[in-house]
């Protein structure tokens, strides 16, 4: 696994996201994750809305069923599944700014329920969901094999796992680790990014069935090109933006740099992005 040379807590990643809350929404919108391109013609929204869609076959999501959504963002990802698939979906975030965004969707629709608390030391009852999903939200946990225990423990028998996550090459070399993958993790507030191995170890550790792990590295990484030109576009435009880069006192500025360095690190290989499921055996 990739460790970044300072130690990245869960306080840390709920800081990131409140001090770029009104950046990320304007760059990445209200999903807050990649997209999916099949034919290269889609609008990024499409591309968004295919990711979610691709996860929700996936798992052949039934009316009634009830989901945790792992690192919810604002929710957007839950409110769709939950207006496409007549699903239950409790959302999960550290984000006091997310929070907000979300719990507004929830006022308007009784399927949807958002709490801020740490999955890692969450409260929910033994076999309560008959999914847990978790869109890029993974890689923010300090203890990987905490997270797969605790899915574990809260799926029902025969319950599933879907996980898209951000991960390093298996046997990464020393310069790829070096110049793309440990700064992505320290400007990024990852605790550490894990290989498809790493993951499948993990989820077997947990007692999970691995039922397939999807590639879909070449399909997203369009995402992180159109992320570089909104970013570049906005701190020619908007005074905002260069303030915020130019202000000593804003801790996660330095996270500008890993939008291009994420755009690298896909287009040479050095980082990967997959969709991992499995199931908890009844």
């Amino acid at each position: 696994m990739i460790v970044p040379r300072t130690v990245q807590t869960s306080a840390a990643v709920a800081e990131h996201y409140d001090e770029l809350d009104p950046f990320y929404r304007e760059i990445w919108g209200e999903h807050v994750h990649h997209g999916l391109w099949s034919t290269g013609r889609e609008t990024p929204d499409q591309a968004v809305e295919a990711l979610v869609a691709h996860l929700a076959e996936t798992l052949d999501l039934r009316p009634g069923q009830h989901i945790c959504d792992v690192g919810c963002g604002y929710g957007a990802t839950a409110e769709w599944l939950s207006r496409h698939h007549g699903v239950h979906v409790t959302g999960v975030t550290l984000s006091a700014a997310q929070l907000v965004q979300a719990q507004a969707r929830s006022a308007a629709s009784p399927q949807l329920h958002f709490i801020k608390q740490d999955w890692l030391e969450n409260t929910f009852e033994n076999d309560t969901f008959d999914h847990v999903i978790a869109i890029e939200s993974s890689e923010h946990m300090p203890d990987k094999r905490r997270f797969f225990n605790e899915a574990h423990r809260t799926l029902r028998p025969g319950g599933r796992l879907a996980i898209y996550a951000w991960l390093a090459r298996d046997d990464a070399r020393p310069w790829e680790q070096r110049h793309l993958l440990e700064p992505i993790c320290r400007e990024g507030r990852l605790p550490g990014m894990g290989s498809e191995a790493e993951y499948r170890a993990w989820a077997s550790e947990a007692g999970f069935v691995v039922d397939g792990f999807e590639d879909l590295s070449t399909r997203v990484r369009r995402t992180w090109a159109l992320c570089t030109g909104r970013v570049a576009k906005k701190l020619l435009t908007h005074a905002p933006y260069r303030r915020y880069l130019l202000d000593a006192r804003a801790k996660n500025r330095i996270f500008a740099l890993s939008v291009p360095r994420i755009w690298i690190a896909y287009l040479t290989g050095s980082m990967r992005y997959g969709l991992l499921t499995a199931h908890k055996p009844r």
